[in-house]
């Protein structure tokens, strides 16, 4: 089924009763009650591409959206060990659904580091009440950017304030969210970033995400028509460029820990096949295809694979959790923590790709059917896995091993 584009005049609710979130172990607790929830309507959201409007506004009224807002503004500031666990816990029941709080998160990361200290009063408490972000993403290629850090969409001064024009695509959580942070330039050529509040007049969020995979991210156009902004409501991105932080990285790690959710479902779909629908080969001599010695031996591996990369995803946020203990993050802290999450990326990437693909091999020919829709956990992981390219994390690596080069800061290192 292929979506099809149609402007979304349907707002996000505000939910009226959202929880505080105290600690890491109650953090962990709500994406498991929220994982309950969501799991069983997956595969039924997947087939019919049912928008989850219903389902983010039970997310905003667990309080999981404030998990990572300072103690110093309300919020339990949990670790990033702990954000990538609840974005696993998440992803494993729903990737969709999972995959769209990326952005939140990943904008409170920019305003920890650029907001001032009236943008941070306001827009944390906006995500203590129960208000999401999204994220207008990079400009499409045929709209002229040749790289996704080009742009043509601006923010310019203008008699009566200033005025945001463009058009960007690759937009998940934008169509669900209260608030849409865009990149965009100003007058002075400079990377800013605008806060723009979803009903604004001239936003037009467009529901064209037609993509295989990740079929109700929803992560489709965002046009900004000469769009009203309030001076308050910009940040000034341009200034990450030089300044060491984590937000590139912990960007990243949700990114990784989206895949290893889809590569843990993607196990465990495949071991119930094989115990409940498999048949084992002729010539194996068992009578159940889980006794076949070739896929037990096949499950171990994907066992030890799923387990390793889980590992060195801990890792990396235990390692972000000591680099923001201190108190300043060097440049050399900025590269190992982005060398840290790429090998954890590469990992990750590797056994969503393989678990989702070696289910099949596995369940045979009765799990390609329709009917249980296994198919979802491949194309999930091939879409996402997109993301960014694996080959250049081996590259960033690679090159800060041999060469000591320090990886460029930005959301994709």
């Amino acid at each position: 089924m292929t979506a099809r584009p149609a402007l979304q005049q349907h707002l996000p609710e505000i939910p009226t009763d959202v929880a505080r979130i105290a600690t890491d172990a109650q953090a962990i607790a709500a994406a498991h009650q929220l994982a309950a929830d969501f799991a069983p309507g997956a595969s039924e959201r997947d087939r019919d591409r049912r928008l989850p409007w219903d389902e983010l506004t039970r997310w905003s009224a667990s309080g999981l959206g404030s998990i990572t807002v300072p103690r110093a503004y309300g919020g339990p500031q949990v670790s990033y060990t702990t954000l990538a666990e609840v974005f696993v816990i998440l992803n494993a029941a729903d990737p969709s659904i999972g995959q769209i709080p990326q952005n939140h998160f990943g904008v409170l990361g920019v305003l920890r580091e650029i907001g001032t200290e009236a943008q941070k009063q306001r827009f944390y408490g906006e995500v203590l009440a129960g208000r999401r972000l999204g994220n207008a993403g990079p400009e499409r290629k045929v709209d002229g950017a040749a790289t996704i850090l080009q742009s043509g969409t601006r923010l310019r001064a203008s008699p009566h304030g200033l005025r945001l024009t463009g058009k960007r695509f690759y937009s998940t959580g934008a169509l669900f969210a209260h608030r849409i942070p865009v990149r965009a330039l100003d007058d002075a050529g400079r990377a800013v970033q605008a806060w723009v509040p979803r009903d604004a007049p001239g936003v037009a969020v467009v529901d064209d995400w037609d993509a295989f995979g990740q079929r109700t991210t929803a992560s489709g156009t965002v046009v900004f028509d000469d769009v009203p902004v309030a001076a308050d409501d910009v940040l000034p991105l341009w200034q990450l460029a030089d300044r060491p932080g984590l937000y590139g990285p912990s960007s990243q790690l949700l990114q990784a820990a989206i895949d290893q959710g889809i590569a843990e479902a993607a196990v465990a779909d495949a071991q119930r096949f094989v115990r409940e629908r498999a048949r084992p080969w002729v010539d194996s001599g068992v009578q159940h295809a889980h006794d076949d010695p070739y896929v037990i031996a096949d499950v171990g591996r994907l066992q030890i694979d799923l387990h390793a990369a889980r590992e060195v995803l801990r890792e990396t946020g235990e390692l972000f959790d000591t680099l923001a203990a201190q108190d300043t993050v060097t440049a050399e802290d900025s590269a190992r923590a982005s060398v840290a999450v790429a090998e954890a990326k590469v990992l990750t990437t590797r056994i969503a790709l393989e678990a989702s693909e070696k289910l099949f091999e596995l369940a045979g020919s009765a799990a390609t059917r329709a009917a249980p829709n296994l198919g979802r956990h491949w194309r999930n992981a091939r879409v996402h896995t997109l993301h960014d390219p694996v080959r250049w994390k081996l590259h960033l690596i690679g090159n800060h091993r041999l060469n000591g080069a320090l990886p460029a800061r930005h959301s994709w290192n």
